[in-house]
């Protein structure tokens, strides 16, 4: 298994040229699979997490949630991204204190971001969002662990779809130490190149959770890193739905022909 820092100095690599797809895994077994495909890299869904414990979105506690980032992050090679949500806390010190204990899982990449989880006040007040990402910085930098940090701007999925404020936010999220620059919700290619020239040049991540766009077209843009956020997990709820509700409601079986073969995947699962 290669180190924590082998695979810190790999995660930077791949942001410094070209364009790179981090899929999502939300346990050791959909990130084993994920690495064996050759991914270069993987970042964890707080959503997917959440689901495989029973609970919604940002509902999983900050014990349980290091717990099941440090199991991803050491049950594979290749580098892993903690989407940290936001931070576990509200005020910048305790940002600073979450931030450490996450430097201590083996991860390569931390993301913050600045939504509330209040629908009243989606996004924290500009300033305090701006000191949150820099006491992260802080953190990571006291810790001397050369982890890669994202700033997540989350104004297009929590109901504030305003480019210009998301670029103010996301230029001085970078000024405050963020490596990499992300504003999941963003669709269109005017709005994805924009970013990009903003905060240039700081790669930037896009999150993609439907058949909107391709590698290929988002590389041309300018973009770095692109992720997929719940929808591999929303992908395998929705076979293992379908095939539950036939039995349920028609007492039939026919979906469960689809299913991966139980010598492949028990295969994939062998010892290391």
């Amino acid at each position: 298994m290669k180190s924590p820092t082998e695979r810190r100095h790999a995660f930077r690599r791949l942001h410094e040229s070209g364009c790179f797809v981090i899929p999502n895994p939300w346990d050791i077994g959909s990130a084993r699979l994920l690495a064996s495909l050759g991914f270069k890299a993987l970042a964890t869904t707080s959503s997917g997490i959440a689901w495989s414990l029973g609970r919604s979105d940002n509902h999983v506690p900050l014990e349980e949630s290091l717990a099941r980032i440090r199991s991803i992050a050491e049950s594979v090679e290749v580098p892993v991204n903690a989407d940290f949500e936001g931070g576990f806390a509200v005020e910048p010190d305790a940002v600073d204190r979450n931030v450490a204990l996450a430097a201590e899982s083996g991860v390569a990449g931390i993301s913050i971001e600045d939504s509330t989880v209040d629908s009243t006040e989606p996004l924290f007040d500009f300033t305090l969002s701006v000191d949150r990402i820099r006491a992260a910085r802080s953190a990571i930098d006291r810790c001397g662990a050369d982890i890669l940090l994202t700033a997540r701007s989350e104004g297009f999925i929590v109901g504030r779809p305003d480019l210009n404020e998301t670029i103010r936010r996301l230029t001085a999220y970078a000024g405050a130490g963020a490596d990499c620059l992300y504003a999941p919700g963003i669709r269109s290619r005017s709005e994805i190149a924009a970013i990009v020239e903003a905060v240039a040049p700081k790669p930037v991540n896009v999150l993609v959770g439907s058949d909107f766009t391709t590698v290929a077209e988002l590389a041309a843009l300018g973009v770095r890193r692109i992720s997929v956020g719940g929808a591999l997990a929303r992908a395998a709820w929705a076979g293992f739905l379908a095939a539950a509700r036939e039995i349920a409601e028609q007492g039939a079986f026919s979906r469960l022909a689809g299913a991966v073969p139980f010598i492949d995947i028990n295969r994939a699962f062998g010892p290391l």
